[in-house]
């Protein structure tokens, strides 16, 4: 694991320097936050990814990824609960390295780039506690994960994963702290006989307001395969990630780094998004 502990000392010391209110969490962190966007609500998001020397062990492509427009919808149906979808509509890998691998003789594509959508997620999230006193705000999140991305671009997997995560956040003072843990069950592209792989995934992220409108967020996300020899396309994953948002009404603009801790994660990345919250319906 080539972990960057500079940069997560770094990351620490700066959202413990500055103090003021704490909103509830969106882009550019993965870390869900328990709380819900409310009954009636809808969020929607959008934003560019772009990432260096990531590395496909099922299809055996290394490359340079970008990603344009990322998509998240979600929709609060009451509440304690919201329905969400996430997604992308284009992403393109220029290759610089090409390996044998288990799906390597699947790929189709031409010269030295591949394109493809992204995987579809939807999810379901419920609120089951609020934070209240010195108890945390509890929730459950539930995603099925689509193959909507083919091992012919070899950027997907062409298997159906899901994953289920408790999620626990506190505000203490003006610092929102907010962590994920749950198990992925993901399919096994390689097997002759269907299998699964069975994964521990966590995330842990902080939250630090400098102003009333800008704040500065980071977290590492991640999964665990306790195996001894992990099935290709389900081994150990955990990105790091840095950045600052601007909230101004019902819009927010985020921009982050993102710096990958395994060998098959991003070398180095970054992001860049919005997010537009909306008053869509009453619930009845």
């Amino acid at each position: 694991m080539r972990f960057r502990q500079p940069f997560i000392i770094l990351f620490i010391g700066i959202t413990l320097a500055f103090a003021a209110t704490v909103q509830a969490q969106q882009r550019p962190l993965v870390t869900e936050d328990p709380e819900t966007i409310g009954a009636g609500r809808i969020l929607i998001e959008a934003g560019l990814v772009l990432e260096r020397d990531v590395t496909y062990p099922v299809s055996g492509l290394t490359g340079n990824r970008m990603s344009f427009p990322t998509i998240g919808v979600s929709v609060g149906v009451g509440s304690i609960a919201e329905i969400q979808v996430d997604g992308g509509l284009y992403q393109k890998l220029r290759v610089t390295e090409s390996r044998p691998a288990p799906l390597s003789g699947a790929l189709d594509f031409d010269g030295d780039e591949t394109t493809d959508v992204e995987d579809l997620v939807l999810a379901t999230k419920l609120r089951l506690f609020g934070e209240a006193g010195r108890r945390p705000a509890i929730g459950l999140r539930l995603a099925t994960k689509l193959p909507t991305a083919g091992n012919e671009s070899g950027l997907g997997h062409d298997l159906t994963d899901f994953h289920a995560s408790l999620l626990i956040a506190k505000t203490v003072q003006s610092v929102r702290v907010v962590t994920n843990a749950g198990v992925a069950i993901l399919g096994d592209p390689t097997a002759v006989v269907p299998e699964q792989n069975d994964l521990l995934i966590y995330g842990l992220s902080v939250a630090r307001a400098m102003t009333t409108a800008v704040e500065v967020v980071g977290e590492i996300n991640g999964r665990v395969n306790f195996a001894d020899i992990p099935d290709p396309g389900a081994e150990n994953r955990a990105v790091f990630r840095f950045g600052a948002r601007y909230t101004r009404g019902p819009v927010r603009v985020d921009a982050a780094l993102l710096l990958g801790l395994t060998s098959r994660d991003p070398e180095v990345g970054a992001t860049v998004g919005f997010t537009w919250v909306l008053d869509a319906f009453r619930v009845p």
